[in-house]
């Protein structure tokens, strides 16, 4: 069963799609532009795929940025400011995801990560919600993983970055309570007809019998972009039950 926010609930709200141009973040950006919403796409190298979400968004304006680096955030964040005037949403989905084998992860293989995974969803964290605090609060959604809840031995450096995010999620509640609500999902395999071998595996021992789709990962957005604020610090896995097992 699907939870259905309020009827009308972001219409007119301004949320921030990090990493929107493709993937998740594309089907999140269109859902939140379906219900309403005044969508501000960032990306940072897939301009072209960025632009044709934007196009699919009825339009929404495109924020280019490297999130690896602090000062492109806060420029980002001012540039949404000054566009829109206000921010009540912000999607942490920007993400980076390599396979290595431990011992051989190097400092630079370690930063690539956990500079985008991390410590940019804490920065965007932070830019989002001293904007929101000027328009009375807002709500913060982080994109884990399902590699944030159960270890992957081929994806150390990942898994790390993506747990880091769930612990960032729930004191970050703790923090900016009441106004800003900062909550949590954490998608286990999801299709975009491209599953490796390895994930293939995975969908096989997923209770659902399948992959997710990303428009469910997208609902799940919703419903916390959406929520009371006595909904915080909460992590919800789209995952098929896969957590579980």
């Amino acid at each position: 069963m699907t939870i259905q926010p309020s009827e009308g609930a972001l219409q007119g709200k301004v949320v921030l799609v990090t990493g929107a141009a493709k993937r998740i973040g594309r089907a999140i950006a269109l859902r939140l532009a379906e219900k309403g919403a005044r969508v501000a796409i960032h990306y940072y190298r897939s301009e072209a795929e960025a632009s044709q979400t934007a196009r699919d968004c009825g339009g929404a304006p495109l924020f280019r940025a490297n999130l690896e680096r602090v000062v492109e955030i806060e420029t980002l964040f001012r540039q949404v400011g000054e566009h829109f005037g206000r921010l009540d949403g912000l999607v942490n989905n920007a993400a980076r995801f390599t396979r290595l084998d431990p011992l051989e992860i190097t400092e630079a293989d370690w930063d690539f990560i956990h500079s985008v995974n991390l410590k940019a969803v804490f920065f965007c964290a932070r830019e989002a919600a001293r904007l929101m605090r000027l328009g009375g609060g807002g709500r913060i959604v982080n994109i884990s993983s399902l590699g944030g809840i159960r270890p992957w031995a081929a994806h150390v450096h990942y898994c790390a970055s993506k747990a880091g995010v769930i612990m960032l999620t729930r004191a970050l509640a703790k923090a900016l309570a009441p106004e800003i609500t900062v909550n949590c999902v954490a998608p286990g395999v999801i299709s975009f007809d491209d599953l490796d071998e390895e994930a293939v595996g995975m969908v096989r021992a997923t209770p659902a019998g399948r992959p997710g789709r990303p428009e469910e990962v997208a609902d799940a957005v919703l419903y916390f972009l959406t929520a009371t604020n006595f909904v915080t610090g909460q992590l919800l896995a789209v995952d098929g039950g896969l957590s579980q097992r």
